[in-house]
């Protein structure tokens, strides 16, 4: 989502590439190329996915609306996963691999390349369009990749060549926020402010505020573009490299796929946990602004930690999956789970600069989450393997349901006694509570 996310799975077995013997490469010569291409996608939606976050707030100043109707950015952008990895499980199982990643990457760059006409013509709606189309593509692209990756050479390296693409997508998230952060949010001068702290542009004509108005819609415009412009000739490139098609011939009836899925008991509660977690990162790594904003932080400032936010995510998924050694994956997911209970806590109840930098640190208690649940999930399916990776492609519809709930409690100026801002955050507290239940379970049921 982050992440997304597609966060992902990580070992040190990706590091043994070195020693893998020749009958045994992770990457065979035949399949480099290829495997190039379509590892670079995983920097792409990671891009996407991490450019888009901090716009919630972006849009929210310059369009002067509600953080309710600001969030809406992540229900349109994370409800296009949901709309569009079922159709991509079905394509992928009538055509070639190649051929629903050029679908997808079509549609990834008509998204980006809408945010021209939508800054012209001023519209939020216009921008939650582009976004909503923009992911369609990336739902495509992630539903895809993933299988192909496993497919380009034997089955015994397989988990290892996935490790090994996946690292390309924190190279995108972190490109992405980074671009957020000096080319977008440091750039709106619809959010400078005076001595006071106050937001100058609220207090301006109406002919002033126009002005800064297309100015910074043009901001946020530029870059999309510019990743359109990337993405066509990425798809022009993909379009003349043959790109092999290793799908097994099977029999497939969806009915049935969906029958067995509905009644595994485990993918249900996988599902629903990984809705709940792709809910609390994006939550967490959105609103990150408008809490620091709440005590003083500028929106450059503040996506500076959302930065060391990341950083701190990946080098946790490292640490995490050196303990897997000697801990059950399913235990340590209700353990991390409890840490980021607790960090979340203390963002609600200390608040102030603490709960800043508790919300930072629960990053890397949600650094193993994702593949946790992932695996656990589809850990004893079949055949179905696909259509359920199709299903925990379409939870990340938490990160489209969950933002808005949040923005609307953020909208409030006291609940309880509380700060609205720092009472949002019981929403991501809830989720984590579910996700340590999962795991305990899980654990309890081995």
């Amino acid at each position: 989502m982050n992440e997304l996310l597609t966060d992902h799975v990580e070992t040190q077995e990706s590091f043994e590439q070195k020693i893998t013997p020749e009958k045994e490469q992770v990457v065979e010569k035949k399949y480099l190329v290829p495997f190039i291409l379509i590892s670079s996608l995983f920097a792409l939606w990671g891009f996407a996915n991490d450019i888009t976050n901090p716009m919630v707030s972006a849009f929210q100043t310059v369009m002067e609306i509600t953080t309710f109707k600001a969030s809406l950015v992540q229900f349109a952008f994370y409800g296009g996963y949901f709309t569009m990895a079922l159709p991509a499980a079905i394509l992928i199982k009538k055509y070639s691999y190649k051929s629903v990643i050029l679908i997808g990457l079509g549609l990834y760059a008509t998204g980006c390349l809408l945010f021209i006409p939508a800054a012209q013509f001023q519209l939020f709606g216009f921008f939650l369009i582009s976004l909503y189309i923009l992911t369609f593509g990336l739902a495509f692209l992630e539903t895809t990749a993933n299988p192909l990756i496993l497919s380009l050479g034997t089955k015994s390296t397989s988990t290892r060549r996935l490790n090994l693409a996946q690292s390309f997508n924190p190279i995108g998230s972190i490109t992405g926020m980074f671009v957020a952060q000096q080319f977008i949010l440091s750039q709106l001068q619809s959010a400078e402010k005076a001595a006071d702290g106050s937001l100058i542009y609220t207090t301006l004509g109406v002919a002033e505020k126009q002005a800064i108005k297309m100015h910074d819609l043009m901001v946020i415009r530029d870059p999309y573009a510019l990743l359109g412009i990337v993405v066509i000739v990425m798809t022009i490139v993909i379009a003349i490299t043959k790109i092999p098609n290793n799908k097994e011939d099977e029999q497939f009836n969806l009915k049935a796929t969906l029958k067995r899925l509905a009644s595994n008991s485990i993918y249900r509660e996988g599902v629903l946990a990984q809705v709940f977690y792709v809910g609390a990162q994006i939550m967490c790594w959105t609103f990150i602004i408008q809490y620091a904003e709440n005590i003083g932080y500028t929106k450059a400032d503040a996506q500076s930690l959302n930065i060391v936010a990341m950083v701190t995510f990946l080098l946790c998924r490292f640490v995490a999956t050196a303990m897997m050694k000697y801990v059950n994956s399913a235990l340590l997911l209700a353990v991390f789970a409890l840490g980021g209970m607790t960090t979340i806590g203390i963002t609600v109840f200390v608040g102030g600069q603490t709960g800043l930098y508790a919300l930072v640190a629960t990053s890397a208690f949600m650094s193993l989450m994702f593949p946790t649940i992932y695996g656990i999930t589809l850990e004893n399916l079949e055949h179905d393997k696909e259509f359920g990776a199709a299903g925990l492609v379409m939870a990340i519809v938490g990160g489209a349901l969950m933002p808005p709930m949040q923005g609307a409690l953020i909208d409030q100026d006291k609940i309880m006694g509380l700060d609205g801002v720092n009472f949002s955050f019981l929403i991501p507290f809830v989720c984590f509570c579910m996700i340590a239940l999962f795991g305990y379970r899980r654990f309890a049921n081995k």
